[in-house]
């Protein structure tokens, strides 16, 4: 039975590394769970203190991943219109278009709302791009941590 969990535990942790690429799958946390899983077979071993410590980061990633878009807006010149846009963009986005939404979602709200608020469209579309490369940031924050995950189950393997 120590080999299924293990076997599952690998597939849902590669299902997190795919989560951390493709919106629609919290890779961090998939991946966490996955080592969590692995922690039920007899032939994986991983220290309490590590394995708290990929619990804490898992959630920080997690919840830092949903807040760079706005920040990204922020640093791109993105004025409170256009980070409240790319907040309500941002859960449109995951409501209405699951997946694709998350990535659409902030970049449509952040342009949206400088345009209401009467910015410019270059301007608008600046602060649009800043909330993109936010995304992008997040992405490559969740694969390192989706990629670290893999070395603690390797690491691991008994």
């Amino acid at each position: 039975m120590g080999i299924f969990w293990l076997i599952l535990g690998a597939f849902i942790i590669l299902t997190g590394l795919i989560g951390a690429i493709f919106p629609g799958i919290p890779g961090p946390v998939t991946s966490y769970i996955g080592l969590l899983i692995c922690l039920l077979s007899d032939h994986f071993m991983i220290s309490s203190e590590a394995l708290l410590t990929m619990g804490v980061i898992a959630a920080i990633v997690t919840v830092i991943d949903y807040l760079i878009p706005v920040y990204g807006t922020k640093k791109f010149g993105g004025t409170k219109a256009g980070i409240i846009g790319s907040i309500l963009g941002l859960i449109a986005g995951i409501f209405f278009i699951p997946g694709i939404g998350i990535i659409i979602g902030p970049f449509v709200g952040a342009f949206i709302g400088e345009i209401i608020a009467g910015s410019q469209s270059y301007k608008a579309l600046k602060a649009a791009f800043g909330s993109f490369l936010g995304f992008i940031a997040g992405t490559f924050m969740k694969l390192i941590y989706s990629l670290v995950v893999i070395y603690y189950f390797v690491a691991g393997l008994i």
